[in-house]
Formats: structure tokens, C-alpha cells, sequence
């Protein structure tokens, strides 16, 4: 070998092994530089691709009755979310969770490809336990568990129309659920964390915001005498084949609601379509021409523009009278009737000549102080204020009808408002569902007027009255019958309307109740004999269970078929 062959050789040694050290020099620069200088970047980026921001779930406030039964509570679920992308990747899994969260698996990779530039897709909502542990033991590539909470109803479907539901997203959609949104909903936190490739929390990293639960609501309502109320409102409207029906029971020395039914109703628990028919609180939102139930007002109206007493005599002979060219007229020629008798027995001529003989805007006033014609004030979504036409529009016909309830709406709570006020000495308040709510009283008709009025609707229930199935045996019981045929598209016709409000016990209100059952078929169709007795039922139920002592023991309980009106 040459020396100069030789001198190359040892030249690109050298340079080799300077390349070689120069490469080792970069590679130790780079990682102190990364280790030391650009700690915090890798970090970030680390954490990024693993840090995610997540819901901190908060329960969602109860709803308790009166003695602090639950009426609607939040229990926590699981609910199955995907990451599109992650999990298309392992798409042989997709058969397998798809049958165990009973979807089609076609179905399902459509949906993901479709999104397949997103984070985040639900596959299903608020599973049972089992299946979500099922799920989770099968540590399936972007398949991921979140914690959510779903809302039961212990009560079904007796309280459902006055609770209402919420969405799956646990935000009130009907009934006191909805009035009272944001009181129970609370508001969810919210946390920075690192999570596992399968999605477990591995590290908490910072809280953004702390969650604030919803806050509990204590209603009015008893479930108990809830229940039986509807247990026999569904047994009244099965047995006389109804469209549908309603009962209200009040506290006269508070008007809180005890009770508050209608039937048909729904199961707000059911995972189905809430039928329309049975999702409305017919006790307040629908309306009904009342009949005879409003007697004792236009009677109130008489006595207290001083062209009426108690125990004035009126002609009813010979059952009829013309007005306008109609005919009013009553069940059969009950001649000569005092003015409680013309309550007892229900008759509309002797009503109507009170009602003609007294100026229109005084009937109009004590009809809209007992508040008809406006709403109750209790909040709930929906309410209906009723129909009461200013009296400057009447016509003589219009007075008359109205003194019998023909030509005004009302609901069955509005019905309960009233009476309540004749059974608290004249004093009207505010129905309300919130336990503890500051509802004071304000005066609509004279005290001694009142009481002298509570007295002549007992006689409904004696023995020559229409209401004579409302007894509740030891108890004095007062209250007024009604019997109103439905409008149709050419006037009225064979279907009905039947009722009863009234309260007991008579010597010292406790409860009021007004009883509606809409388009009873057969026969039986008059309130006496189909709202009446569902309403002893309901009364007896209430007088029980708040322990009110009988003020007439020695009354034995005898309903007598075939009352009318």
C-alpha cells in the first residue's frame, strides 16, 4: 500500500468517526433540550392527547309531598358514548355492542362513519347496571361510560299530570317539573382529567367549576289521600263509562292542594310516547260549563243586594218560564220554594227570577270575586282562566243562563277555590302546591252572609236534596250538585257534564272537594247520582286521614239512588 492510499484510509476513519460524533453531540443536544429547555411543551402536548374536559353530573332536586314522601326522585344511570373514530378502527367489536345494546350494527357503523370527525357520539342513554358493567368489561377501543342521572315517579301514574316529567336530559317538560326548573336542576361542574386509552380516569387534573345540586321541593299534596282520591276517580269513570274526570281537594284554612287527580292519566316511568290524552291536568287546564254548581253564588248575589232572605218565598209554578223566548225550566213543578229550598232542590226558574230581578254587573262582581273568569294564581303551566264575559255584553237571555251555569267556563280547581271561600266565612285565597307558601286571605262576601249560605247548602245533602249521596256518615257535609249538558256545533246536546263541590265538616271546615265527571254514559248522568258519592268517598278518605272529628256521630249513612242534579 501506498502512503498515500494509506493517508486516505485514515482520513475518512477520521471523518466517519467525526460524523459519528457529531450525530452522538445532536442527539444528546436534543434530548437535553427536550428533557430540560422543553419540558412543559411535551407535557402539554402529552396531556393533550389524553387531558380531557368532563361533566361533573349533579342530581337533580326531589319533589316530596306534605309528609316528606318522595313523588319524584333522581337515580343515577349510565349512559354509552363512542369516540367515532377509535372505535371504527376496532370495527369488528361493533356487532358485539351492538347486540348488547339491542341496535343494528349497520345501523350503527353508518352513524359513526357519518361522524367520524367527531370526539363525541351517544349510542345509548341511561342503561340498567348490568349491562353497563358488561360493557365495561369488554374494554371495547373508543367505547366509553359516563354517569348521568334519570328521574322515577314512585307514584305512577296517580300523580303524574301535576308533576309532570322531565327529558333525558333531566329538564323539566310538563307540570311542576317545568314551573319549577330551575329551583330543582342544580348546575353541573366540571373537571379537568387525564383518561386512560379506554377511557378511565386515571388522574384528576384541575376543577373548573364544583357542582351545585338542585334543591329539594316539598309540595302540598298527601300522597296517600292522592291515591285513593285516584283510585276512585278510575273506578267512577270505568263504572259509568266517562270520557274522562277530575277531583280537587283543598285545606279551607290554607288552600293548599291535598289532592289533585284526573283520569285517564299516564305512566310518566314508561320508556313510550305519552298519549295526549291523558298528559293535560285537566283540573286545570280544561274547562266546563258548570251548571247548577254555580246556584249558589247567583243565590249569594240576591241575598247580598238585599232582594232576597233566606227563607223568602218564590212561585216556581208551573215549572217554566219564558225568557227570550226559551224555555227555563225545572224537573218537574215544585211551586212554592223558599229560597234555600230553591238551592235544596235545585230549581232553575226560582234562580233565574232571583238572577233577572238583580242588576247584571252585580251578579258579573260576585261571580268574579270568587274568582271565575280569572286564573287561580298557583303557577302551573297551562292553567286556564275560564270564560266570564263582561256584563255590559249580556243579554237578558245570557243573565238568566247564567245564574244556572250556561254561558261561563270554569275549572274544577276554580270550582274548589270558591266553595272553599263560603266554607272560610267569605275569606278567598290562592290555591297553592308549595307547602309553606305565604298565602293570606282577602274578603268576597260577608261573613254572616256566608255562614248563613254554608247552612242552606247543607240541606243539598239532607233529605229532600239533590246531593244526598255526598253524605259521609258522621259527619255534616254541604255542597251543590250539577248537571250540565255539552256544547256541540248545533247547540246542546245528549251528553254531560256531571259535578259536586262542597265541604265538611259543616260546624268547622276542614276540606273542600269539587268532583267532575265528563260525558258519563247511560242513564246515569246526573251529578246527585254519579259525582256525588265519588265525592263522599274522596271527603271520607280526607276527613280520615287528617284525623278531623265527626261533628254529627249520631248520622248514619244512607245514599239514596236516582237524585238528580
Amino acid at each position: 500500500m501506498t502512503e498515500t492510499s494509506g493517508n486516505r484510509a485514515t482520513m475518512r476513519v477520521w471523518i466517519t468517526a467525526g460524523l459519528m460524533l457529531l450525530a452522538a453531540v445532536t442527539v444528546v443536544a436534543r434530548a437535553v433540550n427536550l428533557q430540560v429547555m422543553e419540558t412543559e411543551f411535551l407535557q402539554s402536548q402529552g396531556e393533550a392527547r389524553y387531558l380531557r374536559e368532563v361533566s361533573i353530573p349533579t342530581v337533580r332536586g326531589s319533589i316530596l309531598d306534605r309528609n316528606g314522601e318522595p313523588l319524584a326522585v333522581s337515580t343515577p344511570v349510565e349512559s354509552v358514548w363512542a369516540h367515532p373514530g377509535e372505535l371504527l378502527q376496532a370495527a369488528d367489536h361493533i356487532p358485539m355492542l351492538a347486540g348488547l345494546l339491542e341496535a343494528d350494527a349497520e345501523d350503527m357503523e353508518r352513524r359513526l362513519t357519518q361522524r367520524a370527525n367527531r370526539e363525541f357520539v351517544w349510542l345509548r342513554r341511561q342503561i340498567n347496571p348490568d349491562l353497563a358493567e358488561r360493557i365495561r368489561e369488554l374494554e371495547i377501543p373508543g367505547v366509553f361510560l359516563q354517569r348521568e342521572y334519570r328521574r322515577f315517579y314512585p307514584t305512577g301514574e296517580v300523580s303524574a299530570q301535576v308533576l309532570g316529567f322531565t327529558n333525558i336530559d333531566d329538564v323539566g317538560q310538563e307540570g311542576l317539573e317545568l314551573a319549577y326548573n330551575d329551583w330543582l336542576q342544580g348546575q353541573p361542574g366540571a373537571k379537568r382529567v387525564i383518561k386512560d386509552r379506554f377511557g378511565r380516569v386515571v388522574q384528576n387534573v384541575e376543577l373548573i367549576r364544583e357542582a351545585s345540586p338542585g334543591r329539594d321541593l316539598q309540595l302540598t299534596i298527601d300522597r296517600r289521600l292522592q291515591y285513593l282520591a285516584f283510585r276512585d276517580l278510575k273506578a267512577t269513570v270505568m263504572e259509568y263509562g266517562a270520557r274522562s274526570g277530575s277531583v280537587v281537594v283543598l285545606d279551607v284554612d290554607s288552600g293548599e292542594i291535598l289532592a289533585m287527580v284526573n283520569y285517564p292519566s299516564y305512566n310518566p316511568n314508561a320508556n313510550t310516547r305519552i298519549p295526549s290524552d291523558g298528559l293535560r291536568n285537566r283540573a286545570l287546564t280544561d274547562v266546563l260549563e258548570p251548571g247548577s254548581v254555580m246556584k249558589p253564588f247567583a243565590v249569594a248575589a240576591a241575598m247580598e243586594a238585599g232582594i232576597a232572605h233566606r227563607d223568602m218565598v218564590l212561585d216556581t209554578s208551573p215549572g217554566v218560564l219564558h225568557v227570550s223566548g226559551h224555555d227555563i225550566r225545572d224537573v218537574r213543578d215544585y211551586g212554592e220554594l223558599t229560597v234555600e229550598q230553591v238551592l235544596t232542590k235545585s230549581s232553575n226558574v226560582g234562580v233565574v227570577q232571583l238572577a233577572l230581578s238583580m242588576d247584571a254587573r252585580h251578579l258579573w262582581s260576585m261571580y268574579s270575586r270568587f274568582g271565575f273568569g280569572s286564573v287561580s294564581g298557583t303557577g302551573f303551566p297551562g292553567e286556564s282562566a275560564g270564560v266570564l264575559r263582561d256584563y255590559e255584553r249580556w243579554r237578558k237571555l245570557e243573565q238568566a243562563t247564567l245564574a244556572y251555569g250556561y254561558g261561563l267556563s270554569v275549572t274544577p280547581l276554580q270550582l274548589a277555590r270558591a266553595m272553599a271561600a263560603i266554607a272560610d266565612e267569605g275569606r278567598l285565597r290562592q290555591p297553592t302546591f308549595i307547602a309553606d307558601a305565604n298565602n293570606p286571605p282577602h274578603s268576597v262576601l260577608d261573613p254572616n252572609l256566608a255562614n248563613q249560605l254554608a247552612g242552606m247548602l247543607e240541606t243539598v245533602t239532607g233529605p229532600e236534596g239533590t246531593g244526598q249521596g255526598a253524605r259521609v256518615e258522621g259527619y255534616r257535609v254541604a255542597g251543590k250538585t250539577g248537571t250540565s249538558r255539552k256544547a256541540t256545533a248545533g247547540g246542546y246536546g245528549d251528553r254531560y257534564v256531571a259535578s259536586f263541590a262542597g265541604f265538611a265538616p259543616v260546624s268547622d271546615p276542614e276540606l273542600v272537594a269539587a268532583v267532575v265527571i265528563n260525558d258519563p254514559s247511560g242513564e246515569a248522568y246526573y251529578g246527585g247520582q254519579v259525582a256525588a258519592p265519588l265525592f263522599s268517598d274522596v271527603m271520607a278518605a280526607g276527613l280520615r286521614l287528617f284525623n278531623v272529628p265527626p261533628d254529627d256521630p249520631g248520622m248514619l249513612l244512607a245514599r239514596v239512588e236516582g237524585s238528580h242534579d
